[in-house]
């Protein structure tokens, strides 16, 4: 049996049909065609699968897209809809990626981090990444991108807008 879900991807108000077992990973990739989310795992261990659900950082291989129902997801592809965003730029910039594989994971955790706490420390931003595996980098560089970046966020007062916007129907 095949369900409606109502959603919007990217700021776009979209209507999809799956299965009631179909993954949010899944109708992403293959109705959407928004491949920047990744299947690495399919048990919510990697992190590759992570864009936001209503604002916060949600692993897609372990939530329903019926689940989704009338929520707002963003995927790394509207993020850097209009030129490299800040987290993309520095992990460019910082050598935060070398196969890719984990990258829109890692920057859309690490939005959702950005988006409740401008200015983490360190140790804050290894906890927020700790459920993201990177098999190329280590992870001092990526790290160290997240950290650039929330510099560069804090001092860009249009990225801090988008950070607000995007998180506007986030529960306190």
């Amino acid at each position: 049996m095949v369900a409606p879900i109502t959603l919007t991807v990217n700021g776009v108000p979209r209507e999809v049909h799956a299965e009631p077992r179909a993954l949010l990973v899944h109708v992403l990739r293959d109705q959407l065609g928004l491949t920047g989310t990744h299947i690495g795992c399919d048990t919510s261990q990697c992190g590759a699968c992570t864009v936001l659900v209503d604002g916060r950082a949600v692993k897609s291989c372990s939530m329903l897209a019926v689940q989704a129902e009338g929520a707002e997801i963003t995927t790394i592809e509207r993020l850097g809809a209009n030129g490299l965003h800040p987290l993309q730029q520095a992990f460019w910039d910082k050598h935060g990626l070398q196969c890719g594989f984990c990258t829109p994971g890692m920057i859309l955790t690490a939005f959702d981090l950005l988006a409740q706490n401008p200015d983490p420390t360190e140790e804050e931003v290894r906890h927020a990444l700790q459920g993201n595996l990177c098999r190329c980098t280590g992870y001092q560089n990526i790290v160290d991108a997240v950290c650039v970046a929330a510099t560069v966020m804090r001092q860009q007062p249009s990225t801090a807008k988008l950070v607000q916007q995007q998180t506007a129907n986030v529960p306190a």
